[in-house]
């Protein structure tokens, strides 16, 4: 004889009542699992035990990705079949959907953290240490770029420095050159009138003509007149240089 139909009610005893959750629960699992593979569908499974212990499938660990989309999909259905006037149990069904999208992001907060880790099992475990390596990965992808970026910008402002530094040293060095050329420009054309100066000054006395030329003798008026003129008389420059060549 076959086995007959099992009457689907609430089972009494609470021992047998866990047993048959623990097996039902794992064979739900696994056939979500199942189907999500075979006919690659999306999935996303949650249940509650009587104590609240969470047990969730999704298919490659986007829960928040499937159920966003049904959000959208049962708002779009609800677009259409919605009335003018709208009714309590509309909003109450609102807020009792959003309020377990809530708790979902806040407990996956808490996972992220670390958490409320001893309600995940040992593949829950994984997905999140998958997810948070994949996540430090862009973190670390993203720092990095930004420091090659700083590294640059920085090596691009050091080049224009010293490139500034070079036409500030080469213009200091042009202006020394000039204040050097004229420098000495203007000690040469004050040497230069500071003899003329002395030439043009020198009386004709201190030359003694007459050794220079011969006297007249015995004869004094001679003497005495030649003295006189080299007195009175100042010898121009070219005869200086004559006599002293």
């Amino acid at each position: 004889m076959g086995r007959g139909r099992v009457q689907l009610k609430r089972i009494e005893n609470k021992i047998n009542r866990q047993v048959t959750f623990s097996k039902r629960a794992s064979g739900l699992l696994k056939k979500a699992h199942e189907i999500s593979v075979l006919c690659d569908a999306e999935v996303g499974l949650i249940v509650f035990s009587t104590k609240g212990k969470l047990f969730e499938y999704s298919t490659d660990s986007c829960m928040e990705r499937i159920l966003e989309r049904y959000e959208r999909y049962s708002y779009a259905e609800r677009q259409l079949t919605a009335t003018d006037d709208e009714t309590p149990g509309s909003w109450t069904l609102e807020h009792a959907k959003l309020k377990a999208r809530l708790e979902v992001l806040q407990r996956n907060q808490r996972h992220y953290a670390g958490e409320d880790l001893d309600s995940l099992s040992m593949k829950e475990l994984q997905n999140l240490e998958h997810q948070l390596d994949s996540a430090l990965k862009h973190i670390r992808s993203r720092k990095n770029q930004l420091m090659h970026e700083s590294i640059s910008e920085l090596q691009k402002k050091d080049k224009a420095l010293q490139e500034q530094n070079n036409n500030l040293s080469k213009q200091v060095k042009e202006r020394e050159k000039e204040l050097a050329q004229q420098t000495q420009w203007e000690q040469q054309s004050h040497d230069h009138l500071n003899s003329s100066s002395f030439v043009l000054t020198q009386p004709l006395s201190s030359l003694h003509l007459g050794e220079a030329y011969p006297t007249a003798g015995d004869n004094g008026e001679v003497e005495g007149s030649s003295r006189q003129q080299q007195q009175n008389t100042v010898m121009p420059p070219w005869m200086l240089r004559h006599l002293n060549g």
